[in-house]
């Protein structure tokens, strides 16, 4: 068995893509993996191994962390891929790996903010009034919550187009995110956005939106995270990295 560490960085996040090469370089003597889920466009050159696909589930995932010998499992998926993290804890326990999750500080309203706080997407739906015309920055695969609702007008942005076709008479922006509110205020005016739907992402990516919404007086209905299972975490790459120093650290040393 080598003695060499392995990292297994379940990736997809913007954060993700900068704690690659960051734990390469801070942890020279271990090998990292980063594990992108799915069709990647333009996968970038992370300065590590990478990899595409699924696991096969939790038990999968077991499997890899066992045939790979790996020391280390970071989750640095998106708040809401909740399936995953949960897979990655059950996958972790069972192979006796340790586990960091990277879990960034969800937004929190400040003064100037119109806020309506929903448990999930079915009730943002509910909650849009008919004749709307509704900004849902809600991902690919879960815009189809929406599609009942031909008493209303949407735009929905993405990267990678969505499994089933948007309604005839909504717009479909394949874009990511802009970079500032001023940009995201051009867009919101263009189509006189009237409700803008948004998970809880949290991080500056995508929050620029959110000061649009803001500077414009629009009401924001805000989806709150889904439930992920217990795990060590920290809120930031930094803080990841120093604990992955400090487990890798300690197995070397053990």
């Amino acid at each position: 068995m080598s003695s060499k560490p392995k990292i297994l960085l379940l990736a997809g996040t913007q954060e993700a893509r900068q704690l690659a090469p960051m734990l390469s370089e801070r942890i020279p003597h271990a090998h990292v993996t980063a594990s992108f889920a799915g069709v990647v466009r333009d996968l970038p050159d992370l300065g590590v191994e990478t990899r595409v696909g699924g696991f096969g589930g939790a038990e999968g995932l077991v499997d890899h962390l066992r045939q790979t010998d790996t020391s280390l499992l970071i989750d640095a998926t998106h708040p809401y891929a909740a399936q995953m993290s949960w897979n990655a804890a059950k996958a972790a326990m069972t192979a006796g790996v340790a586990l960091l999750r990277l879990n960034r500080p969800a937004w929190q309203p400040i003064q100037g903010d119109n806020w309506i706080n929903v448990e999930d997407l079915q009730a943002a739906n509910l909650l849009l009034p008919s004749g709307s015309r509704a900004f849902l920055s809600v991902g690919r695969k879960e815009v189809s919550v929406f599609f009942n609702r031909s008493d209303l007008w949407a735009m929905a942005r993405m990267i990678e187009p969505p499994p089933a076709p948007l309604p005839a008479t909504w717009h479909l922006e394949l874009a990511r995110p802009g970079k500032s509110a001023e940009e995201e205020i051009r867009l919101l005016q263009r189509h006189k956005i009237t409700h803008v739907v948004s998970k809880n992402s949290g991080g500056e990516r995508s929050y620029a939106k959110i000061k649009a919404a803001r500077s414009m007086g629009l009401p924001v209905i805000m989806v709150a995270r889904p439930r992920l299972p217990e795990a060590e975490s920290a809120p930031d790459v930094e803080r990841v990295l120093l604990m992955a120093e400090e487990i890798l650290g300690e197995r070397q040393t053990g």
